[in-house]
């Protein structure tokens, strides 16, 4: 018989405890656990918080209130595709409003969504340091500058 420590654990939940385990000796371990989480699966699944809240001695609203607070975290996995669209005033005062209900209206989608297909997730962001190549986005992690809704749709096959 195997003692529970060393039982098998359902959806990536021994994962999560080798990644919690991997980060409690740091001080402040709560984002880089929440990190490191999120790049095994990424997201954060709901079944991480359990074990996160427990190691960490943190109630769910305290979790919850962190991952919400950074747009980087997800709750649920993201599209093959993210688009982050600048939305800082250099980039909207170079016609990125305009730009970005283009792109939004054209993939049939609002911020934060995924489309239902799985191929595009599109996300605010709020600088990407691109000021004076305004407007400025980035297609799965890469920047893109002077930035037209044709050229982001190119870029996503769209």
């Amino acid at each position: 018989m195997t003692s529970p420590s060393h039982a098998v654990r359902p959806d990536g939940l021994a994962e999560i405890d080798a990644i919690i385990a991997a980060h409690l000796w740091r001080e402040g371990p709560l984002l880089p656990i929440l990190h490191a989480v999120q790049a095994a699966f990424g997201f954060i699944p709901q079944a991480a918080h359990a074990p996160i809240c427990a190691a960490l001695n943190i109630t769910k609203a305290e979790l919850h209130g962190v991952i919400s607070f950074y747009h980087d975290f997800r709750d649920k996995p993201a599209g093959v595709h993210v688009l982050k669209i600048c939305r800082a005033e250099a980039c909207q005062a170079m016609g990125g409003a305009a730009m970005s209900a283009a792109v939004l209206a054209k993939l049939g989608l609002d911020w934060h969504e995924t489309s239902r297909d799985g191929r595009v997730t599109v996300e605010p962001v709020y600088c990407l340091g691109l000021c004076a190549c305004a407007p400025a986005a980035m297609v799965d992690g890469k920047l893109k500058a002077r930035v037209t809704p044709e050229i982001l749709l190119a870029e996503l096959g769209a």
